[in-house]
């Protein structure tokens, strides 16, 4: 009867283990992938903003 117990907690306790591993996992590959996109916006809207404030700043030198 005790060996059973101990059989399912130690199965119980594995089977936790491997979902915390398949989590972890996943949470990894989402962070990745926000970061993956954040870097993608910042690069593209540093772009656009340093043209729109060199134009202004041409628009307030000529003035």
């Amino acid at each position: 009867m005790l060996e059973r117990l101990v059989a399912r907690a130690r199965a119980w306790w594995l089977g936790l283990r491997e979902e915390r591993g398949a989590t972890a996992v996943e949470y990894a590959l989402m962070v990745a992938l926000i970061a993956a996109v954040i870097i993608i916006a910042v690069s593209l809207l540093g772009q656009n903003a340093s043209q729109v404030f060199s134009s202004v700043a041409q628009t307030i030198g000529s003035s």
